[in-house]
């Protein structure tokens, strides 16, 4: 009988890491690409601690994923909320143009 072992856990893990970080480095131009980039990466981090909290029957691992998530949260609420701001101010989300804003 085939199991979903720790290992299975694991390589999702690096292979949702992995498409996270291909987001980031492949598109620099697109806010919410990024956004949902770095989400990607914080639920890959998120899947290694719940499956080693399974795997060494100590719930840390779980209860730091809730912080985790709520960090997760606030950073979408808030980037989203700066890319209102920044559309209705500018008429554009492109990070090229965005970089023009600090002094």
């Amino acid at each position: 009988m085939n199991t979903v072992g720790l290992h299975h856990f694991l390589i999702l893990s690096a292979v949702l890491f992995g498409i996270g970080l291909f987001g980031i480095f492949l598109n620099r131009k697109n806010v919410i690409v990024l956004l949902m980039s770095i989400e990607l990466i914080l639920l890959a981090v998120n899947i290694n601690f719940v499956t080693f909290s399974s795997y060494l029957a100590d719930p840390g691992g779980q209860i730091f994923t809730f912080f985790v998530l709520t960090v997760a949260a606030a950073e979408a609420a808030i980037g989203l909320a700066i890319l209102v701001t920044l559309f209705r101010n500018r008429a554009t989300i492109n990070v090229e143009e965005v970089a023009s804003l600090h002094g």
